[in-house]
């Protein structure tokens, strides 16, 4: 396949659109541990320890999330200077990696969703009570 500045290109929007979503994740959670703040300082219950745990766990995710979609968004930007330079067997595998990276973003907000999930259950749980 001949890699040329218009296919690495693609990604850049995708990534940008990728790392605005993880941002608002990010920024919603953490005005959830804001409040968690306050309610744990005068209530350690259990389901809120459990709640804490979740958004330690998510949170550590949504990091990794960032970090793999930013690599992915560096070496695409590698990847067109590679082409731009005409040696393509590295833009081809930094490509590859490139789009490996961006897969475990994915694979990851995958994971967090999940949690995201549960953590709501656990919430709901708590109110039926």
């Amino acid at each position: 396949m001949q890699l040329t500045l218009s296919i690495p290109a693609l990604l850049f929007p995708a990534i940008s659109l990728t790392m605005l979503a993880y941002n608002a994740r990010y920024l919603a959670i953490a005005a959830l541990i804001r409040n968690l703040h306050g309610q744990y300082s005068n209530d350690a219950t259990t389901p809120l320890k459990k709640q804490i745990e979740q958004l330690r766990k998510r949170l550590d995710i949504i990091k990794n999330m960032q970090a793999t979609a930013i690599v992915s968004f560096l070496l695409a930007a590698v990847t067109m200077f590679l082409v731009y330079v005409e040696l393509e067997v590295w833009a081809n595998i930094i490509f590859g990696i490139s789009l490996v990276f961006l897969m475990i973003s994915l694979i990851l907000s995958l994971i967090e969703v999940q949690l995201s999930t549960k953590a709501l259950g656990i919430q709901l749980k708590n109110m039926e009570k």
